[in-house]
């Protein structure tokens, strides 16, 4: 896993609408690993992503999530739980492994970056609930805000 201070790697992968896309690191980012749509942490953690998406975006910060689901899967998954955000598909594992993210197990682990300036800012190793409001925090402390 990368570390604050790190720089970021330069990514593409497809979202959920199959639209090629390279994130701008030199921006505020979140960019969030997750193991697999529609389980239940999962669904926790990209929903409440969700809930805060506003207060992120107030912020300037764009979030990305990202798992090794396939473009199809993530198209439903961002259909079902309404989700407003890109959804990277890597199902190689190549974002995952530019970041340092294990997919040993066939599934990226949970692991979250928060970027700027082309940088990682801070890292988190998170449980799902309650996650992002924590790295809405961060990003309030990091670039502004209350």
């Amino acid at each position: 896993m990368l570390d604050p201070g790190d720089p970021v790697p330069d990514v593409s992968a497809p979202n959920q609408h199959g639209e090629s896309v390279t994130p701008d690191f030199s921006e505020p980012t979140v960019v969030f690993f997750y193991p697999e749509d529609f389980t239940k942490g999962c669904t926790v953690e990209a929903s409440e992503f969700q809930e805060s998406l506003s207060a992120f975006g107030e912020l300037g910060v764009t979030v990305y999530g990202v798992s090794m689901d396939d473009v199809e899967r993530h198209a439903e998954f961002a259909a079902a739980e309404g989700l407003a955000f890109d959804l990277l598909a890597d199902p190689e594992g190549e974002v995952a492994e530019a970041f340092g993210v294990s997919t040993d197990l066939g599934y990226a682990d949970r692991r979250t970056v928060l970027i700027a300036d082309g940088e990682v800012r801070a890292t988190y190793a998170p449980d799902p609930g309650g996650h992002a409001s924590e790295v809405l925090d961060d990003a309030r402390s990091e670039f502004g805000g209350e």
